[in-house]
């Protein structure tokens, strides 16, 4: 049973809107990396939204662990499924601690104050994420990058057993990129299912099983890394061309980008 699937999902903005997404389905498994990729204004971001549910697909379903998503009920959709959107608007006043604990609302209601466990998992993820120097600091007066760090940890201590996260390395330097990549393949190892916006090739071969290649919400392709990543295929969706290595310490490919057709 796959942790997390959707079947012919078809979603617009508008009644006579062109839709966003087309009859788009994929399954994930636990312990499951999934890429999203493809350009800027492609449905990635829609996608991810649809499959946390906060917004409803014209056509289509979406399950989480075999349940119909709109059959759960909130709480407990998000004992099962933790969303890092792209951008959110976080009240003032928090601080980067209590912004954390909002991961553990699912268990212990808006409202009811943190047990030992619900501490120990965020303090967990504090750690995770380098944010526990953090703690005490107003979550408005962080970089940009120390923010999405945050959200990341806010999800990790959320526990749950589908992870989305929609471009979670924007804004980050180079060694905080790998830190959070590392987190969520962390997670598939410990049997998550994983669904991942990226824009860098290099991130995807890296931590990736399985890429889907998302063209005008429409052209899903989910294949393996060396059958989505070609040079064909990133002229094809992104419209450049590169250059494809292999490198030396694993293996793995590599692109550089040369020009733009």
């Amino acid at each position: 049973m796959s942790a997390l699937a959707a079947e012919g999902v078809t979603f617009r903005y508008g009644a006579g809107d062109e839709a966003v997404l087309r009859g788009v389905t994929l399954s994930v498994a636990r312990g499951e990396v999934l890429g999203v990729l493809g350009p800027n204004g492609a449905g990635k971001s829609t996608l991810l939204r649809v499959l946390a549910g906060l917004v409803r697909p014209e056509a289509g379903a979406v399950t989480v662990q075999g349940d119909a998503l709109t059959e759960l009920p909130r709480m407990e959709l998000a004992r099962r499924m933790a969303l890092v959107p792209q951008r959110e608007t976080v009240p003032s006043g928090l601080t980067v601690e209590q912004v954390v604990s909002l991961g553990r609302a699912p268990y212990t209601g808006w409202f009811g104050g943190l047990t030992a466990r619900d501490r120990d998992a965020v303090r967990e993820a504090l750690e995770r994420c380098d944010v526990g120097a953090l703690r005490g600091r107003p979550f408005e007066l962080l970089s940009g990058g120390e923010q999405k760090r945050c959200l990341v940890a806010r999800a990790l201590a959320q526990q749950t057993g589908v992870l989305l996260l929609d471009e979670p390395v924007a804004s980050l330097d180079l060694g905080h990129q790998i830190a959070v990549c590392d987190l969520f393949a962390a997670r598939a190892r410990e049997g998550a299912a994983v669904v991942v916006v990226l824009h860098d090739p290099n991130l995807a071969a890296r931590y990736c099983d399985r890429v889907m290649m998302l063209q005008r919400g429409r052209d899903a392709r989910i294949a393996t890394v060396a059958e989505a990543l070609t040079r064909e295929t990133l002229r094809e969706v992104f419209s450049v061309e590169t250059h494809v290595g292999v490198c030396d310490d694993d293996g793995r490919p590599f692109f550089v980008a040369l020009r733009g057709r």
